[in-house]
């Protein structure tokens, strides 16, 4: 009998798809996100973004991928590279000058695949169309990733997202008709949402057959809005066992077929407030392994409420 897996890991598919191991390559542009323009973005966004760790963003596309290859090569013998437009909003810039950073990146060496990281409200045909054609130029995959965060879009209003669910699902049905795969990121402990907005996000990213999702556990970036929230006890974190359980019951529900990329945020501890309870993510990994083990639970167990399942009830 063929062992039950407990989720799909990103790095299983990627072997499947390339034949080999492949590492994320981050690129950091100098750009900025339509959230910002008037504000302060979101709620839990820091003024870096998420790039943390990424090299400086006047630094060429081609210099961030080559000085990143060389850390990469040397620690894992590594032979075939994503280039990941990591940081803000990707696809909020000129068409033209889009264009220009994403050849750059597809004629460097070793490149296999572009995944590109943006905002649902900011996917537009014009975009699409000229990634196609770098995609067949440059003979490189093409994937975008897509920040939801949650499906709760009371707790999108409350975080200052600026959007809602259906510029989500607009986005992806537009990508959909390009065939580029979709990665969607969710925040499973966003104060506000519950166990059932965990669920729904599942099914909702199973019913839109969404290819791969980066789940997020929060943490509190330092001088957010958020930050401010948090340090006068306005808003509260769910505890560690609370959220193990959400990303459990996330996985039971969310389809087999989808990958999953992590399970757990990953940030410096000198630019947080909080993050992952104090805890390592590979502690909190083997955690959710051992829990999952111990209750016999896998991705996908209670992955049964679509293609008119309460007909089921007339059997």
């Amino acid at each position: 009998m063929k062992e039950q897996r407990l989720y799909y890991k990103y790095s299983d598919y990627l072997k499947e798809k390339y034949g080999e191991k492949v590492y994320k390559l981050p690129i950091n542009l100098p750009i900025t996100c339509p959230n910002r323009l008037d504000g302060n973005g979101c709620s839990f966004c820091s003024e870096v973004g998420t790039g943390f760790e990424a090299l400086a963003s006047q630094v060429s596309v081609t210099e961030q991928l080559e000085r990143t290859k060389i850390l990469i090569e040397k620690k894992y013998k590594a032979k075939k590279y994503i280039a990941y437009f990591q940081n803000y909003t990707n696809t909020f810039m000129k068409l033209d000058v889009f264009q220009a950073y994403i050849c750059e990146a597809a004629s460097c060496p070793d490149i296999v695949e572009i995944s590109i990281s943006t905002r649902p409200d900011c996917i537009q045909k014009e975009y699409l169309d000229v990634l196609k054609s770098i995609s067949e130029k440059y003979q490189v995959a093409i994937s975008i990733e897509l920040g939801l965060q949650t499906v709760n879009y009371h707790t999108l209003d409350t975080i200052n997202r600026g959007h809602g669910l259906a510029e989500y699902i607009d986005a992806v049905l537009m990508i959909q008709s390009y065939a580029f795969p979709i990665c969607t990121h969710i925040i499973l402990n966003l104060p506000g949402d519950s166990m059932r907005d965990a669920i729904e996000s599942a099914k909702i990213l199973s019913a839109l057959k969404i290819d791969i999702v980066k789940i997020h556990s929060l943490y509190i970036a330092k001088n957010t809005k958020l930050s401010y929230e948090y340090e006068s006890g306005t808003i509260k974190i769910c505890s560690k066992e609370e959220y193990i359980q959400r990303l459990i019951a996330f996985l039971e529900h969310l389809s087999p077929e989808i990958v999953v990329e992590r399970l757990f945020s990953r940030v410096p501890e000198k630019d947080s407030l909080f993050s992952n309870w104090n805890t390592s993510w590979w502690k909190l990994q083997d955690e959710v392994i051992a829990k999952m083990n111990e209750q016999e639970s896998y991705q996908g167990k209670c992955f049964c409420y679509l293609n008119g399942s309460a007909m089921k009830k007339l059997s």
